[in-house]
Order: C-alpha cells, then structure tokens, then sequence
C-alpha cells in the first residue's frame, strides 16, 4: 500500500483552529447549499463537479474551501491563506506547496449532524461520494493511494445506516469496519464511550481526522478483523457498514478493502450477525448493512433468518434486489473495470458470473439487519420486504419495532383482549373495488409514515383499528362490533385475535400501557 502522507490530528488548539476557520467561511452542510443551489449540489453528491466548478469562480472563503477540499483543484497561496491558517494546514499535512499554489491532501466533506451539529467527514481525494470507480484509472487512484487502500466518504449506505441506528444513550458503542468514521461520530453522541475498529490502518487514521475536525473525543482505534480486535469484550450498540460487496475471489492487490470481505458469497455478514451475540450486553443492539445472495431453490427470509444467534430477536430489510447481470455491471463499474479495455473487461465480467454460477446464486438482495440480545426463550424474527422510500431517521420505529414484539410474545389472548390500543399516526383507509359496486371488494389500511406499509382487512378489521383511540379494550370493542353486526360476541373475539396481533407486528396499532380492568377479558 503506498505510504501517501495523511494529515496529522496536531493538538487540539490547531485543530480548533482550523474548525473555526470552516465554520467561519460557513463550510457547512448549510453553506454549501446555499453557495451552489439546489442542483449543482445534487450533482457534487453525484460525483459531477462542473457545476460546482462555475458555482465557485469568485473569491470569497467558502468558494476556496469548495475548490480544496471537495473539487480537489489548487488554489493560490495567498487565498488558501485568507480562508485557513494556513501555515498550520501546511505543516499538519491537510494541505501540500506547489510553487505559489497548495493543494489538499484529503477531501473534507461538509456533513450535518442529527441535532443540527456541523461536522466534517475526512476521505481520499475523489472519494466522498459514489465509490472509487474511475478515479485514477485501473490499479490507481488520487493522491499516489493503492486504490486497495482507498478511505470513501459519505455515501448511501452511510447515511442509511446512520438514520436508523438506535440512538438511545449507551455506556459503550462498537463501530466495527468504521472506515471514515461516520458511524463512530455518530455514536460520540450518545455514547460514554466509542470502538471503532478496521482491517485498513489508514481508515483508523482517517476516522480520527474526522473526529478530531468535528469536535468529538477520539475513539478507542483498533486495527483487526470483525470481532478479532475486541477479544471478549460486550457493548450496547455494535454498528457495521461492513464491506459487504459479493464479489469472487481475487488476488491481494486487486481487492478493494472498503467493499470486498475476502470470504466467499455472503459469508462475511453472515459471520458477522453469528458472532455479534458473544458482543452484546443484555438487551444490546446490533445494527448492520448487509448483501445476501438468493440462491436457487431457497427462500431468502429463511436463509437469512437462520444466520440469527439464539437469544436475538431479529429485524431483517430487504430494500433492494439486483439479479446478477446488473449487480456484477455495478461493481465492476465501481471498481473501475470498464476503464480497463473490452476484452478485459469481459473477462472480469465472465469471473464474476461464473462465481454466482458456481454457488447458484440468481440474485443479491441489499438490506439491513437489526439484532436486539433479548435472551428470549422464543425469539422474534420478522424477514420483509420495503421497496418503499427511506423515512429517515428511522430509530425510534426500530426501537418501537421490538417493543411491541415484547408485548406480543407477553400476551396470549386473553390479555390481548384486555389491551387497549391507539391507530398509529397517518394511517389511511383504501377501498377496493369495481367501479358502481356496491361493497368493496377489499379494504386496505395504508400507512403514511414510518415503514409505509399495506395490509388488507375486513371489514371488523377495518372497524376494530378505526376507534382505536387508547380508550376501550380491545375486547369491548370486538363485542360492540359484534352487536353492530349482529354477530355472536364470543365467536368474533375467538377468530379476531390473529388479525389483531398482525395489526399490532406491522405498526398499525400501538399498545396503550396496561389492560382497562384485571379480568384478562377485556369486560
């Protein structure tokens, strides 16, 4: 790997230094939409920077700072100076001298935290956003880095994962494969005390810069392989972008450490999620992005579900499926392949399907994974699909996720008569039909937030969650729906519980406290 100097973290009065200067130019997550507009900022997060580029021909600070840090161009001395200390930029390392002209070492990226903190997120010049693909050409890379090597920045993984992490405080917060260090920065939030953890020395140094720059206390860095660095030792919240591309077997210097495990198929998160129970603390958390492969004659829920250690309740996501045509062309482009020539290209391609070939793989699902260590003697373990848009942030519907499987484990059915619930937020009722008919053919309860669900209901389905309002048990209303409809009260509550405790699973309903009276019955 090349020896490319990196900045130091220099002493915290420098740091603070050269922060304050950010801020003060507004090298801000704020600042930077509000210099280039809407559009050309979508497009710097596309990794297109001409329009960046024209939104940045003045000379004020901000403008500058855009041109160093994000659009990697050399700026004259004198102007670097006016928006920097420069000197401290300089012997540091953030920047480099060329005659009368510095240049930056790193891209430093503008990042707006949760509670409106502005933060900074360090990475390989060329590499904040979208992966290494093209930069540098094939076996290259910016700034003289083996591409292997190569730090990314913030992308979609990231801040998916850092959206739906459970923020909850916590005594101690594990970031394995924390490459920049976005998942630790978020987790010095909420956390006494932060592990961050990867196989890449050079993503351990980067990920104190970002820290360093943004403010927050270095975490303990430990260089190492999944749980390897941490020995025996548990935390509350474990978090993994871990580098989880299926990719087939290559050669050391041809491996990209920020995506390819170097174990075969899906083994990696599949290791990962075993393991993460002997790392958790009672009631613990484990957070993952993952990539799992649909193999031919199995069912992936059923697969992936068995990857779940005893004693973890377990929340799988599928968000994304690719077949392997298109999940090998992505990749591939990443890595820079088509740059290569066609008949290497090609022939990179033929590996890659010949891999998938091999294991009988048809497609690849993208995801996430949540475990929570409930020690449960039957643990919960929902697998589903969400093609819908991301909701973010999303922690609070996880937490909110396995409480009511507390609760739905806890209540047989006569307690769950004698609960009370409330129809979650913005949910909306859809019938279908036949245009003129007089009854609907179905009804369709439709969520507006959170995970934006559908489910069918009857028409007591549809009557029980419409008064739902935390004021009557569960069973009076079954009984008042009965007389409604003229129908035998014992019989309606003997064949409603299961559409209840679906209601209940997938958000629509929402346990208030502690049943109305203690007769279990509901009155």
């Amino acid at each position: 790997m090349s020896t490319h100097r990196l900045p130091s973290p220099a002493d915290p009065e420098r740091i603070g230094r050269l922060r304050g200067a950010l801020l003060a130019a507004a090298f801000t997550a704020d600042g930077l939409l509000d210099l280039l507009g809407a559009p050309a900022y979508a497009a710097l997060a596309r990794s297109e920077t001409v329009p960046a580029l024209r939104a940045t021909r003045g000379d004020s600070p901000l403008e500058t700072l855009v041109r160093l840090f994000l659009l990697q161009r050399p700026v004259a001395y004198g102007r670097a100076a006016a928006a920097l200390p420069a000197e401290d930029c300089l012997a540091d390392g953030w920047l480099v001298r060329d005659g009368d002209e510095v240049r930056a070492t790193v891209d430093v990226r503008p990042y707006g935290g949760p509670q409106g903190e502005d933060w900074w997120i360090v990475s390989d010049l060329g590499c904040a956003v979208g992966g290494a693909g093209g930069i540098g050409g094939p076996g290259g890379a910016p700034g003289g880095v083996d591409r292997s090597g190569l730090v990314l920045g913030v992308g979609g993984a990231s801040t998916t994962l850092a959206g739906l992490t459970v923020r909850a405080p916590v005594a101690r917060a594990l970031d394995l494969g924390t490459g920049s260090g976005i998942q630790a920065l978020h987790a010095s939030r909420h956390a006494a005390s932060v592990t961050a953890t990867d196989t890449n020395p050079r993503a351990l140094h980067i990920a104190r810069l970002t820290l360093a720059l943004s403010g927050a206390a270095e975490p303990d860095l430990r260089e190492g392989s999944l749980f390897e660095p941490v020995a025996d030792e548990t935390y509350d919240l474990i978090v993994s972008n871990p580098p989880f591309v299926i990719s087939p077997p290559s050669s050391a210097g041809d491996r990209l450490v920020y995506r390819d495990g170097g174990m075969s198929g899906d083994d990696l998160c599949r290791t990962l999620v075993q393991r993460s129970a002997g790392h958790l603390t009672d009631g613990g958390w484990c957070q993952l992005l993952a990539n799992w492969q649909h193999v031919e004659g199995e069912d992936w829920r059923e697969r992936i579900a068995s990857w779940v250690p005893g004693g973890c309740d377990a929340w799988i996501v599928q968000r994304e499926v690719q077949d392997i045509t298109q999940y090998a062309e992505l990749w591939l482009r990443d890595a820079g392949a088509h740059l290569a020539g066609p008949a290497e290209y090609a022939a990179r391609y033929d590996a890659w399907l010949e891999e998938f070939e091999a294991r009988k793989t048809r497609a690849v699902g993208f995801g996430w994974i949540t475990l929570r260590k409930s020690g449960a003697d039957r643990p919960a373990v929902t697998a589903e699909e969400w093609p819908h848009p991301v909701e973010q942030p999303l922690g609070d519907a996880v937490v909110g996720h396995f409480a009511r499987q507390d609760f739905l484990r806890t209540h047989d059915d006569a307690a769950l008569l004698a609960a009370r619930f409330r129809l979650a937020d913005e949910v909306v009722q859809e019938q279908v039909g036949l245009p003129g008919a007089e009854d609907p053919e179905h009804v369709v309860l439709r969520q507006n937030r959170g995970m934006r669900r559908a489910t069918k209901v009857d028409t007591v389905g549809a009557g029980f969650a419409g008064v739902c309002d935390g004021t009557l048990s569960a069973g009076r209303i079954l009984d008042a729906i009965a007389q409604l409809l003229g129908e035998d009260p014992v019989v309606l509550r003997d064949r409603t519980p299961d559409s209840i405790r679906l209601l209940v699973e997938q958000g629509f309903l929402h346990p208030v406290d502690e049943p109305v009276d203690g007769r279990g019955s509901g009155g």
